[in-house]
């Protein structure tokens, strides 16, 4: 590789100086490396979860500020105005269960929470990025956006329609300065997967230990669980002026999961 080519593909320190981040769920795991992450690149970042303690421990350590939501909530969000260059939605649930024994009001409250809060903060957040002429939307979704897996139609399903909604919001978006894409992360070590390990070795009859040997890490190259670090220093690329070209795409960071 040129020299030149690998200086300037590198994300610099102040790489975000001057952008307004909202990141949702942002109080742990995945959004509080995120907040982080955002903030030593120079963003002010918003931290909206629905643990107010949490939200503001995080924010007052970043100095950022904090928004207190149930965005499960979803007719509070509809008449709602985001002013914010950047946009992660992040917040997310998990529940295993089989088809035919899912509570329908759970799978209903999955759906709120990972597809149409999305789409209603989106909705919020274009106009202002479109009048400034730039905006980035990143949606975590999972390996699960992109493969299947027993016991998990709502998230598996959430996922794949996440998907399909940050491909629309790229192709509208892309005449506006604003891209749009997805991180498909396998397994990552927060709090979430940890209660998924424990309904996993529930309803497999195996230890915790052989969930994530037998179950988890089964179909990843790379034997072992993806840090929170790794996914936020992708969605800061993605946050930058850098990822202008990358728009309506997945962004696989599953140790070979989804290569086969």
């Amino acid at each position: 590789m040129n020299p030149q080519t690998a200086r300037s593909s590198t994300v610099p320190t102040d790489a975000l100086s001057g952008r307004r981040a909202l990141i949702t769920g942002g109080a742990s795991g995945i959004g509080a490396a995120c907040a982080r992450t955002f903030t030593a690149a120079g963003a002010h970042v918003t931290v909206c979860d629905l643990n107010g303690d949490a939200a503001q421990e995080l924010a007052q350590e970043i100095g950022g500020d904090v928004w207190v939501a149930d965005l499960a909530d979803t007719a509070a969000l509809e008449e709602l105005s985001l002013d914010a260059d950047i946009l992660v939605n992040n917040a997310g649930i998990q529940h295993v269960s089989p088809v035919q024994e899912f509570d329908p009001q759970r799978w209903r409250l999955m759906h709120r929470l990972m597809v149409e809060s999305p789409f209603l903060l989106i909705r919020a957040a274009l106009p202002g990025m479109y009048e400034r002429g730039f905006g980035r939307v990143i949606n975590l979704s999972s390996a699960h956006g992109l493969r299947a897996s027993p016991y998990k139609s709502a998230y598996v399903s959430a996922k794949h329609a996440l998907e399909g909604l940050s491909k629309v919001t790229a192709l509208e978006g892309a005449q506006y300065g604003v891209t749009s894409n997805c991180i498909n992360p396998a397994y990552v070590r927060t709090p979430l997967v940890e209660t998924q390990i424990a309904d996993q070795a529930r309803f497999h009859g195996i230890s915790e230990d052989e969930v994530v040997e037998k179950i988890m890490l089964t179909e990843s190259a790379v034997k072992r669980l993806v840090e929170t670090e790794e996914v936020a220093s992708l969605a800061l690329w993605m946050a930058s002026d850098a990822s202008g070209m990358v728009t309506g795409t997945s962004f696989a960071i599953d140790g070979g999961w989804t290569a086969a």
